[in-house]
């Protein structure tokens, strides 16, 4: 194995034993916040976080993996590397880092997208005072995604609503209302919740901690499961006509992405977790990205994303269908093999260089 993947784990607790060692070698001011839950082995669950550089330092570089659980291998490994290569060292004056691993050790270490809830952070952080978004589309499947039975006949009808949709809307319209978060079904995919989450709260504090002096703010968010295997897309947040959005552009060039303008892989999302830290530091520039790296197609993605839900609801964990759908979820979402794992150490390196030179342009 490969220096570079032998820096990605094999689950949640060998990546934050990775992780922690890197961290502790690095010699960053390390805090754990534990979830309330526990993992498949019984083992406890931390969002934790190492912090490089001065406390007043006005820029501060951030990463963060693990908003999407199972999507945390990529981001785990990305950052062990970062350390592991001397990352916090070559860090300029008056920049500092800040690496925040398993957002959502809950998903993470089960082999989940979504949290403890059933949630998927990228949908939770909303207003939740305000009426939440529609999404009539959502409603129109929903049945649909989630079968009463993982069976050939329950899956073709499925199927049948599915590719009716499409051609009603398009591919990419299913693509929307199936990814683009939903409110009304808590026993379905894509589920932004109906409160703030144990993640969402948690993340706030880190960020009104860590990150209360800086003046400029740099921050990759990790993610997989959309595009080409091991291509990094970068993918920009927010309206293309706000000062935010010309930030990541000059920092991140023509290769920047958006949802907004139809020019990503990624349905236009609304409550991504990047959206509390301009609320959380208001006094501070925000320049945020997702890192989204390829893997599989995205109907097998979809299709894993729904054997798990419907494992979680209503099949057998422990049983040989279970094991099989879950061995399925985690390879869509973090493939086998050293190559995947060079391409995405190799495309984060040259990233979180263009963050660190945007943060002291």
């Amino acid at each position: 194995m490969s220096t570079v993947a032998a820096h990605f784990a094999t689950d949640y607790q060998d990546a934050r034993q990775k992780f922690c060692a890197a961290a502790a070698a690095s010699g960053g001011q390390f805090r754990s916040y534990r979830n309330p839950t526990l993992g498949p082995d019984g083992g406890r669950l931390f969002m934790d976080t190492v912090r490089f550089g001065d406390d007043d330092a006005p820029n501060m570089l951030v990463l963060m993996a693990a908003t999407h659980g199972v999507e945390g291998f990529c981001g785990s490994g990305a950052m062990v590397n970062w350390l592991r290569s001397g990352g916090p060292a070559r860090l300029p004056k008056g920049t500092g880092a800040l690496l925040i691993h398993g957002v959502n050790p809950h998903g993470f270490a089960w082999i989940r997208r979504v949290n403890e809830d059933n949630v998927d952070l990228n949908r939770n952080f909303v207003d939740h005072a305000k009426p939440y978004p529609k999404n009539d589309g959502y409603r129109e499947i929903a049945d649909a995604l989630n079968p009463p039975t993982w069976d050939e006949a329950a899956l073709a009808a499925a199927q049948q609503t599915l590719d009716s949709y499409a051609q009603k809307n398009g591919a990419f319209g299913l693509q929307s209302a199936v990814t683009g978060g939903q409110y009304s079904h808590k026993d379905g995919i894509f589920f932004g919740g109906h409160k703030p989450t144990w993640s969402n709260r948690t993340i706030r504090a880190v960020i009104r901690t860590e990150l209360a002096q800086a003046r400029r703010i740099g921050c990759i968010d990790f993610h997989t499961g959309l595009g080409p295997f091991g291509h990094g897309e970068i993918i920009g947040i927010g309206d293309p006509g706000q000062p935010a959005f010309a930030r990541q552009k000059a920092w991140y060039g023509d290769e920047l992405t958006s949802p907004e303008s139809g020019t990503s892989t990624s349905a236009v999302v609304v409550g991504v977790v990047l959206d509390a830290f301009p609320q959380e530091a208001p006094d501070a520039e925000f320049t945020g990205i997702a890192l989204e790296y390829g893997t599989y197609p995205v109907p097998e993605v979809l299709d894993a994303v729904r054997r798990d839900n419907w494992l979680h609801h209503r099949g057998d964990l422990n049983s040989a269908q279970g094991k099989e759908m879950k061995a399925y979820m985690q390879e869509r979402f973090y493939p086998a093999g050293a190559k995947w794992a060079e391409l995405v150490w190799a495309r984060a390196a040259d990233v979180i260089g263009k963050a660190v030179k945007g943060l002291n342009t």
